[in-house]
């Protein structure tokens, strides 16, 4: 005859035996061996150093100077400028006419009323370079004003030529060299301008 267990799950009474023994059974081992063994727990801090780099901003400063010319020197300056762009409008002008009479597109008479008008105009414009000048307190100034002047004289005596050549019996030679030296007296003129006009900006 079969004897009737009440409990169907036994192991619902055996298992919580069972851990009950092993947490017992660890904790007995590990106090003896910490006990026997004169074993220490020390806890370690752990120091992290943390490194930062410094950057050093260097601090420029930037000084302006700024010279202000005086009104008459900045008067001249200006004088000089409208003289550079007559010069080079005379420059153009007789180019033009000397290409005009050599490619035979005007009549003699118009080539010497045109030649004649450019002797006027260099008078003109030696009297209008000559007055009034810079401001005497300036020294470079009033030495560079003399070159223009003796510039802008001979810039006359060319076109002077220029119409001689034009009249002249020969195969053009005095024209071709009377043109040569205007133009290199007036390129001269016009880099002594700039010359003058940038010395003084710069300084």
């Amino acid at each position: 005859m079969e004897t009737f267990n009440p409990d169907p799950k036994p192991g619902r009474i055996v298992l919580p035996l069972v851990l009950i023994g092993m947490i017992a059974t660890t904790y007995t081992f590990i106090n003896r061996v910490v006990t026997n063994n004169d074993l220490e727990i020390v806890s370690e801090d752990i120091i992290t150093d943390i490194v930062v780099d410094e950057t050093t901003v260097e601090e420029t400063s930037t000084t302006v100077t700024t010279t202000t010319l005086p009104d008459s020197y900045v008067a001249y300056l200006e004088e000089l400028t409208a003289e550079k762009i007559q010069a080079t409008e005379l420059g153009k002008d007789v180019l033009e006419a000397n290409e005009n009479w050599d490619n035979q597109s005007v009549t003699y008479q118009e080539a010497k009323d045109e030649f004649r008008s450019f002797i006027a105009t260099a008078e003109n414009f030696v009297i209008t370079v000559s007055e009034p000048g810079p401001p005497n307190e300036f020294a470079y100034l009033v030495t560079s004003h003399e070159e223009l002047k003796t510039l802008v004289n001979l810039i006359y005596q060319d076109t002077v030529e220029l119409l001689a050549g034009l009249e002249s019996s020969d195969t053009g030679e005095q024209r071709s060299a009377a043109l040569d030296s205007f133009n290199k007296d007036l390129d001269q003129f016009i880099k002594k301008i700039e010359e003058v006009v940038a010395s003084a900006t710069s300084s």
